[in-house]
């Protein structure tokens, strides 16, 4: 009896741990757009911004990845070109979605470009439905259109159809196209890895890309400042803390509830916007906001089997 008490309190601790490190990366990520914005308003270009965190990402988790090795004396493994190959090409997608949010961001507010992220849960279900022609269940469905209905009160779209840059829309849906295909490489490519490999060359597969679609920005007028000013800060919070504390948080909790916990990068990411930016949130919208956590709750949560 007392052992098994054990054993139930040792897992409760275990999923809080786990809990805790996905809340964490959830943040880190929600704060990003406000930093980059602030950025804008400095005067750093969503190239400067983009190049600066990959390549300040890269060398910080290049380090961590030199560090452990070491700390653990163990003979480093000639990595199988293949292994590698296919992570640098599912990191793309990584490079990408930053490209896609940060272009969103200079057009549209921090809570709607938020928002217009999270498209990707509708999205993934459609993705599952084509790769593995499998029909969602009528949860999963039902949970889609409360995300669209979300969707429409938390961009304020009835209000400001008018008046909103469909640039910015734009940029945003391409930004949640390109997360999902990153969602399907995190859960699908190479997982016997270690996950340090795996977002080490990840995130290079994401500066290749990034230097391929601002290479003609790095010259005389790149302002090398930002580095210093803002890489730093974005690196952390953008491609070292999250996958660090994602591999860590996941076994313990388990995609479903992870995923729940996750969504808390949304309100993370309008609460810094409203705090820092002064962006306005009408009540309207953080309605919008519930409604889109509900539907990734309903899609998520387990049903109790019955004994």
């Amino acid at each position: 009896m007392r052992k098994s008490w054990l054993k139930d309190l040792s897992m409760k601790n275990n999923i809080l741990k786990g809990s805790l490190f996905i809340a964490l990366g959830a943040s880190s990520y929600g704060m990003l757009a406000t930093f980059v914005k602030i950025a804008y308003q400095e005067g750093f270009s969503t190239a400067e911004v983009t190049i600066s965190q990959y390549i300040m990402g890269f060398i910080g988790l290049l380090l961590l990845s030199l560090f452990k090795k070491r700390k653990q004396e163990t003979k480093p493994k000639v990595s199988e070109f293949k292994s590698v190959l296919k992570l640098i090409v599912a990191g793309t997608s990584l490079g990408l979605t930053s490209t896609f949010y940060y272009l969103s961001v200079q057009y549209v507010p921090v809570s709607v470009a938020i928002v217009l992220l999270m498209q990707t849960v509708w999205m993934g279900v459609i993705a599952e439905m084509i790769l593995y022609k499998k029909m969602p269940g009528l949860r999963k469905i039902i949970s889609v259109f409360i995300i669209l209905g979300g969707t429409i009160l938390a961009t304020n779209l009835l209000k400001e159809s008018v008046s909103i840059n469909w640039k910015g829309f734009f940029w945003g849906l391409l930004a949640a196209l390109s997360y999902t295909a990153t969602m399907y490489s995190s859960n699908n490519i190479e997982l016997n890895s270690p996950p340090l490999k795996r977002s080490l060359f990840m995130i290079l597969g994401g500066f290749i890309v990034v230097a391929l679609i601002f290479h003609s920005s790095i010259n005389a007028n790149f302002s090398f400042g930002i580095f210093m000013r803002w890489g730093i800060l974005l690196s952390l919070f953008g491609t070292i803390l999250p996958p660090l504390l994602f591999t860590r948080g996941m076994p313990l909790t388990g995609m479903g509830l992870g995923a729940i916990i996750a969504s808390v990068e949304i309100p993370v990411s309008i609460i810094v916007a409203y705090i820092w930016l002064k962006e306005p949130v009408i009540f309207l919208q953080w309605i919008g906001v519930v409604l889109i956590l509900f539907a990734v709750v309903l899609m998520n949560i387990r049903q109790k089997e019955k004994v």
